[in-house]
């Protein structure tokens, strides 16, 4: 007497084992990834000025770059998919303890210096407070291009800025964020992140 089985089913079986196995495992290396990624992007490093009370933590992969103003400090990101990079930049100054200026003064000031960019335009402005003093924050687009030299093609670049003014007791900063358009989002969620381990006094 000869016995059947039912191989078809058998074979079936043994192959979806295998399937839930390599889904399994195919789940666990996204996780671990996408938990190693969000480790690198938390990771922080402490700027400390050397000359006054201010201080914050700043993306560790964020890269130091030189700058043409005169910033206290300025990073960017290089992962940022665009010519023009999403930088930070902090700038400060000294107040006259005699005739110190009011936060008014400081917006006006400010204003017509960052109306000199190419397409600058006003988007709003509203009160702040950073590391537990006044603030005033101004949001501004303008465009920029990034690489200006002769025969290489580059289109320029449309640039959101964000800028908290803080007026602490004897020293002005300049808090700027300014990325492109299209990944100002999410900057600006990691922006608000710094701000909150500002200190300035």
């Amino acid at each position: 007497m000869i016995q059947t089985t039912d191989s078809g089913k058998l074979y079936r079986v043994r192959l979806r084992r295998k399937d839930v196995g390599v889904a399994l495992v195919v789940l666990a290396a996204l996780g671990l990834g996408w938990l190693l990624r969000e480790q690198a992007i938390s990771r922080t490093e402490l700027f400390q000025d050397a000359n006054s009370p201010f201080r914050m933590a700043y993306p560790a992969a964020w890269a130091s770059v030189e700058s043409l103003q005169d910033a206290l400090f300025n990073v960017e990101d290089p992962q940022t998919d665009s010519a023009f990079k999403t930088s930070l930049t902090v700038e400060s100054r000294e107040l006259d303890p005699q005739n110190p200026p009011d936060l008014q003064t400081l917006i006006d000031r400010r204003i017509e210096q960052r109306s000199a960019s190419t397409a600058y335009h006003f988007l709003s402005e509203e009160p702040a407070t950073v590391g537990g003093v006044t603030a005033h924050r101004l949001e501004y687009a303008f465009v920029t291009q990034p690489i200006d030299i002769a025969r290489r093609a580059s289109l320029p670049v449309v640039v959101h800025a964000r800028e908290y003014i803080v007026l602490a007791p004897s020293h002005v900063y300049y808090i700027t964020l300014a990325a492109p358009e299209d990944e100002f989002a999410d900057a600006s969620a990691r922006f608000e992140q710094i701000l909150q381990t500002v200190q300035v006094q």
